[in-house]
């Protein structure tokens, strides 16, 4: 699972109690300590799924021609451009963290 998918796993349970999910209370239940904007930015993307609170581990991945097959195709390709984009900003916040250690 990623930070990501784990952030968003977490508000969707916060949400499931009848509680609003804040940077707060996600910050408290995360396994490991994740920088605030990618916390921010994973929460502004958060919407509410009562079924994603978590993902199966031992699930086979299903392959490509299967996925297509089962998902219209635009919504794959949606799906795929959020991934890329929500890697993108991590990627990001990598680099600033990195450059900010090398100007020490």
């Amino acid at each position: 699972m990623t930070i990501h998918d784990e952030i968003l796993t977490i508000a969707n349970k916060i949400a499931n109690t009848g509680k609003k999910p804040t940077v707060a209370l996600i910050k408290t239940k995360l396994s490991q300590t994740v920088p605030l904007p990618l916390l921010i930015s994973a929460l502004k993307t958060w919407q509410h799924d009562p079924e994603f609170i978590s993902l199966p581990e031992d699930t086979p991945q299903t392959s490509t021609k299967n996925r297509e097959e089962a998902e219209p195709l635009p919504h794959s390709l949606s799906e795929e451009l959020k991934e890329m984009k929500q890697e993108i900003v991590e990627l990001k916040l990598l680099m600033k963290e990195f450059l900010a250690q090398q100007n020490k």
